[in-house]
C-alpha cells in the first residue's frame, strides 16, 4: 500500500480538472481549419460570453491562446471560457451575417449589443383591392403593395398619414368596412377620403389619386405644381369650391415638406449614423431620409466595453441593426466603421443591390452627419445625467428599504379590473438604466374561485406565477432584487406566504418584498380618513415584521417610489382597457370552428348581425356563399347546443 503527499493529491486533482481559459482555447486551435467562420466562447453554466467572426478561424482563435497583449476585458473573457463552438462558412461575408444574427439571439456579455431592437413602422399603400388602402404597417412585408419608410416612430407615421389623407383623399378603412358601407363615413365629411366605397368617385379617378400619392412618397414634387395649375384653372372657371379643395390639398403637401427640420437636398434616400462616445458610454443616433425628407430619428445606447473604439462599436452595431432590416443604397456615418468594405458587401448580399457606406468630409451630406452627431452628443449628455440621478435614487432606496446594495432589477406589481371583470395583473421592470419596457408583463387572472374584486387573491396568483418562474430563471440578471407591491399589509402578507410555500426566504435568498400603499390624511371637516390621490406625499411603506412608515415629502426615495408605482398603475390600466375593448368588440362568430374572416363577413353581410346568424335555421345559413350544408349545421349547433 502506498501513500501520497497532499501536494501530490492536489496535482492529481488539477490533472483531472477539465481545461479552461487559454489552455482550452489552445486545445481547440489544433483542430481548427484555416477557413472563414464564426466562433462562440461559452462560460460556466453554458453562459454565452462572446461571438466573433474570422476570415481564418485557426489564426483568429489562436490569438486568444497567447499569454500577453490582451486588454483586461479580453483577459477576463479568456479566463471565464469553459467551452467553444464553431461554424465554418463559405466566405467572410457570410460569417459577418451569421455573427450579427447570433449576437442578437444570444446577447453575449462581452459583445457590443444593440439593446433596443425595435421594429420601425412604414406606410403601406395596399394593392390587393380595387380601391387601394393607405395604412400604417409594422412587421414583415407580406401584404401586396408599396411600402414607404422606415419612420422613426409611430407618431411620425400617424402625422404623415393624417396629412396624406388631406392631400390625396385615400381611404384608410379596412376592406370589410369598405364593402359594408352604404353611405359616406365621417372621414369623407371632413374631407379626408374621396369615398370610393359608395361611388362618389370613379375607381379610375381614385386610382389617379393613388398614383399621385405614390409619386409624392417616392420623392416626386411635380404633384404639387400640377395641383397648383388645377387650382388656378378652377378659380378662373369660377369653380371656387373645387379651387378651395385643391388649396387644402396643396397646404397639406406643403406641411409635410415644411415639417422636416433638416434640409436633405441631394439625398433622396439614406440612413445616417452618428456616434458620440464619452465616459465609457456611447450614443448612436440614426436618422432616416426617404424621398428627400427626414422621416425621423432614434437614439441607441449599445452595451459595450468602455475601452472599445468608436469605429468598432459602430461596425458591430450596424451589422446587428440591419440583420432584419433592408439597408438603403446610401449609408452616411460620422466615423468610418470597422471593416467598412466587408460590411457593405454583407449588406449588398442581403439587399440584392449595391449599398454604399461613406463618412462624408464636406457638403450637404457632411451637414446632415454633423446634425446627427450633435443630437448624439446631446442625447448622451441627457442619458448620463439621468443615469447619475438613477444611481442616487437606487442608493437612497436601498437605505430606506434596509438593503445591503442598491437593487439591479426592480419589479413592481399592480392589478386592474372593474368589479372583478377583465381582471389582470401587471408587472413593470426598472433598473440602473431606467424602465425596461421590453420586459413588462401582463398576467391574465385564471383562477375561477376568486370572488369579484378579490385584490389579495389576484396578487397572490400573479406573484405565485412570477416567483415560480423566477426560481427557474437561469440568468441571475432575470431575477428581481426587489419586488414592490401596490397595496398594504394584506398584499404583502399574501405574497410572503407564497414565498414561504416556494421555499424562498426574502431576507436570506431575496428578493426583498415590500408594499407601498397610498397614505391617509384626516378630513378637516368630518374627521374621517380618506385616500390620498396618486402621487401625493404620505405613501406608507410596509416591510415584513415592521410597522408601516412614511418618508419626508422631499425625500428622493419617495419620488422614485411614486414614479415606479405610477408607471405600474399606467401600464395596468392600459392593459386592462385593451382587454376590455377586445372583449367588447368580440364577435360570437369568431369562436365558431371553420368560420374565418371571409365567411364571417359573408354571414354578417347576409344576415346583418351575429344575433340574426344565431337565430337562423341551417337551410338559411347554407344559402350564404361559401357556407356548406355541414358548416351550416355546425354553426346552428354552436348557437343551439
Amino acid at each position: 500500500m502506498t501513500s501520497s503527499t497532499p501536494n501530490e493529491e492536489r496535482a492529481d486533482q488539477d490533472d483531472a480538472r477539465p481545461p479552461a481559459g487559454a489552455a482550452l482555447i489552445a486545445d481547440y486551435v489544433r483542430r481548427l481549419p484555416g477557413k472563414p467562420g464564426v466562433y462562440r466562447m461559452i462560460g460556466a453554466d453554458a453562459e454565452p460570453l462572446y461571438v466573433g467572426k474570422a476570415k481564418n478561424l485557426k489564426n483568429r482563435v489562436s490569438s486568444y491562446a497567447k499569454s500577453g497583449g490582451h486588454s483586461n476585458r479580453i483577459m477576463r473573457m479568456i479566463a471565464e471560457t469553459r467551452a467553444m463552438e464553431f461554424v465554418v462558412t463559405a466566405t467572410e461575408t457570410e460569417a459577418l451575417l451569421l455573427e450579427a444574427n447570433l449576437i442578437k439571439q444570444l446577447k453575449p456579455r462581452y459583445n457590443v449589443i444593440l439593446r433596443d431592437d425595435k421594429s420601425f413602422p412604414n406606410i403601406l399603400i395596399a394593392d390587393d383591392h380595387e380601391a387601394p388602402q393607405i395604412l400604417k404597417h409594422r412587421g414583415a412585408k407580406k401584404r401586396k403593395g408599396d411600402y414607404y419608410g422606415p419612420f422613426a416612430s409611430a407618431g411620425a407615421v400617424n402625422r404623415t398619414l393624417n396629412t396624406l389623407q388631406k392631400a390625396f383623399l385615400l381611404r384608410s378603412c379596412s376592406d370589410s368596412v369598405y364593402d359594408a358601407r352604404t353611405r359616406p363615413c365621417l372621414l369623407h365629411q371632413i374631407k379626408r377620403c374621396a369615398a370610393p366605397c359608395v361611388g362618389l368617385i370613379e375607381i379610375d379617378d381614385y386610382g389617379g389619386l393613388v398614383d399621385e400619392a405614390r409619386s409624392f412618397l417616392a420623392g416626386d414634387r411635380s404633384v404639387q405644381k400640377a395641383l397648383s395649375r388645377e387650382m388656378e384653372a378652377a378659380a378662373e372657371a369660377l369653380d371656387f369650391e373645387r379651387a378651395a379643395a385643391l388649396r387644402d390639398r396643396i397646404r397639406a403637401l406643403t406641411y409635410i415638406q415644411g415639417s422636416q427640420d433638416i434640409n436633405a437636398d441631394g439625398v433622396p434616400e439614406a440612413d445616417i449614423f452618428a456616434i458620440h462616445k464619452d465616459g465609457g458610454q456611447a450614443c448612436i443616433q440614426v436618422f432616416f431620409f426617404r424621398a428627400g425628407q427626414n422621416w425621423g430619428n432614434h437614439a441607441y445606447f449599445p452595451k459595450h466595453d468602455r475601452d472599445d473604439a468608436a469605429p468598432d462599436i459602430l461596425g458591430a452595431f450596424m451589422a446587428q441593426f440591419y440583420d432584419a432590416r433592408e439597408a438603403p443604397r446610401l449609408i452616411l456615418t460620422s466615423v468610418e466603421p470597422a471593416q467598412t468594405d466587408l460590411l457593405a458587401e454583407a449588406l449588398k448580399l442581403r439587399a440584392g443591390r449595391n449599398v454604399e457606406i461613406r463618412a462624408p468630409s464636406r457638403g450637404v451630406k457632411k451637414d446632415l452627419v454633423d446634425a446627427a452627431l450633435l443630437n448624439a452628443r446631446e442625447a448622451l449628455g441627457r442619458r448620463q445625467s439621468e443615469t447619475a440621478t438613477q444611481q442616487r435614487n437606487l442608493k437612497r432606496l436601498a437605505e430606506v428599504l434596509e438593503m445591503e446594495t442598491p437593487p439591479e432589477r426592480i419589479e413592481v406589481f399592480d392589478n386592474s379590473h372593474i368589479s372583478g371583470t377583465n381582471a389582470l395583473g401587471a408587472m413593470i421592470v426598472a433598473g440602473p438604466d431606467g424602465f425596461l419596457k421590453n420586459q413588462y408583463r401582463k398576467f391574465n387572472i385564471k383562477s375561477d374561485d376568486l370572488a369579484p374584486g378579490d385584490d389579495f387573491g389576484m396578487m397572490r396568483e400573479v406573484l405565485m406565477r412570477r416567483l415560480s418562474r423566477a426560481m427557474k430563471e437561469e440568468e441571475a440578471a432575470a431575477r428581481p432584487d426587489l419586488i414592490i407591491l401596490d397595496g398594504g399589509k394584506g398584499q404583502l402578507s399574501a405574497v410572503l406566504d407564497i414565498a414561504a410555500d416556494l421555499g424562498i426566504d426574502p431576507e436570506e435568498d431575496g428578493p426583498k418584498i415590500v408594499a407601498v400603499a397610498k397614505g391617509r390624511r384626516e378630513n378637516a371637516k368630518g374627521g374621517k380618513s380618506v385616500d390620498r390621490t396618486a402621487g401625493a406625499a404620505g405613501e406608507q411603506i410596509v416591510l415584513a415584521g415592521k410597522e408601516p412608515f412614511t418618508l419626508p415629502p422631499n425625500d428622493p426615495a419617495l419620488f422614485y417610489i411614486q414614479r415606479l408605482r405610477d408607471e405600474a398603475h399606467r401600464f395596468a390600466i392600459g392593459a386592462h382597457r385593451a382587454k376590455r375593448k377586445k372583449a367588447i368588440s368580440a364577435n360570437p362568430l369568431d369562436e365558431v370552428p371553420g368560420v374565418g374572416a371571409a365567411r364571417k363577413r359573408a354571414l354578417l353581410n347576409h344576415f346583418g348581425s351575429a344575433k340574426a346568424v344565431a337565430r337562423a335555421k341551417p337551410q338559411d345559413l347554407a344559402a350564404v356563399d361559401g357556407v356548406s350544408d355541414a358548416l351550416a349545421q355546425r354553426i346552428y349547433d354552436f348557437f343551439h347546443s
